[in-house]
């Protein structure tokens, strides 16, 4: 991290308490569902990575300064280049209005920052990589640091000791497949048209919105 956009300098820190988001907790919302069904926004997979961490790093309410400095932005950049890094981005008239980044390895996901410029994007974002690591058969999403609005969508706070012994058990991909993010949002897709052809001749055919609520409630 460092202590501001202009600040040169970075820091390390390992929290004592470490947020994280099971991948099978994540609460989504009866107005939540509702904006996903709806198709408010069209989501995609690292179409707009430099964007994103862009925004992130930008003023907002509450927030005026960031602590993605240039050094912070250059290391994603060559993080995302190498295959490393991805994003996730909500498009509302073809306008970038939320998205979120992190980084991948083995299987885990390491969420970086979020950011969100209409209402419920940065929610349908995390929903989409929720159901995307899932499919991708991740085991662990870390959120860093504990905030109401993660809290409100299932996030937790556990001690160091039982996140590094989830990481380990997580780095540790004997007997377990495991994919990309882009190959699981790719997965995510696929399955969506396969469910919109199965329901193309019923009423309310599914749509890939709809597809990722259902994963998420548990719905038909």
């Amino acid at each position: 991290m460092a202590d501001s956009r202009d600040d040169p300098d970075i820091f390390w820190i390992e929290p004592k308490q470490r947020a994280i988001l099971p991948l099978d907790a994540f609460h989504c919302s009866r107005s939540l569902a509702k904006v996903l069904k709806g198709n408010r926004f069209t989501v995609t997979c690292n179409a707009a990575f430099e964007e994103v961490i862009a925004a992130c790093a930008a003023p907002r309410p509450g927030h005026p300064d960031s602590w993605i400095n240039e050094k912070i932005t250059a290391s994603y950049h060559a993080l995302h280049t190498a295959g490393h890094a991805h994003s996730i981005e909500c498009w509302q008239d073809e306008q970038l209005v939320g998205g979120l980044y992190g980084v991948g390895f083995d299987r885990v996901f390491c969420g970086e920052s979020m950011f969100s410029r209409a209402t419920d994007a940065s929610k349908v974002a995390l929903a989409w990589l929720v159901v995307a690591l899932r499919h991708a058969g991740a085991r662990l999403l870390d959120c860093q640091f504990i905030t109401e609005h993660l809290a409100s969508l299932g996030a937790i706070e556990i001690p160091q000791e039982d996140y590094l012994d989830l990481l380990r058990k997580a780095q540790d991909q004997r007997g377990s497949p495991w994919s990309s993010l882009p190959e699981g949002f790719a997965a995510v897709l696929a399955e969506a048209g396969e469910a919109r052809a199965g329901a193309a001749e019923a009423a309310g055919a599914s749509s890939p919105g709809k597809f990722i609520a259902q994963s998420l409630t548990h719905t038909s």
